[in-house]
């Protein structure tokens, strides 16, 4: 699967087999997580990954009631160990946080399995449920499973409208 096919079919997948994700194509995914690039390489994301169902059940209160998430193979809870910013004044940890979190939902996509960010969340729930210790932050979590829906074209801006050359156009 090319690049460009990946992110097309990639999409936030809400509904989930009841399935278990085989921990080779867990550690791909993570593996891609682990690659991704970070401001000044200080690969801050941590990943807690989730798959026993009692701890999966306890994170959907966490994440607002979405029960969908309770099917999903994986919950992964998406941290970062610092407090660092750029020198544009941007937080490093969300995203860095972000981009190896893209990595892992194109990684999914070409193994058949789909994801769905998860920003619904209080993430004051989320810690005592795995032990997050009060000086990390939790950016995101993310499901991941085998989809049990088909994705949706997504409406998406024509390209004039997001880019413009050599000056701001808009």
């Amino acid at each position: 699967m090319e690049v460009i096919e990946a992110i097309r079919k990639r999409y936030s997948c809400r509904a989930y087999q009841d399935r278990p994700i085989e921990k080779e194509k867990l550690d791909t995914i993570l593996e891609a997580a682990r690659l991704a690039p970070s401001a000044k390489n200080l690969q801050d994301w941590r990943f807690v990954a989730v798959t026993d169902e009692k701890k999966k059940h306890q994170l959907v209160v966490a994440a607002n009631n979405q029960m969908f998430i309770a099917n999903a193979g994986a919950i992964l809870i998406a941290c970062s160990n610092t407090k660092e910013k750029m020198r544009c004044g941007q937080s490093i940890g969300p995203i860095d946080v972000a981009i190896a979190l893209e990595h892992i939902s194109l990684q999914a996509t070409r193994l058949q399995l789909a994801t769905c960010w998860i920003g619904s969340f209080y993430p004051d729930k989320v810690r005592p449920i795995v032990g997050i210790p009060e000086d990390i932050d939790i950016i995101e979590l993310m499901a991941v499973g085998y989809p049990a829906d088909s994705p949706k074209e997504p409406k998406r801006e024509p390209m004039e409208k997001i880019v413009c050359y050599e000056k701001w156009q808009f």
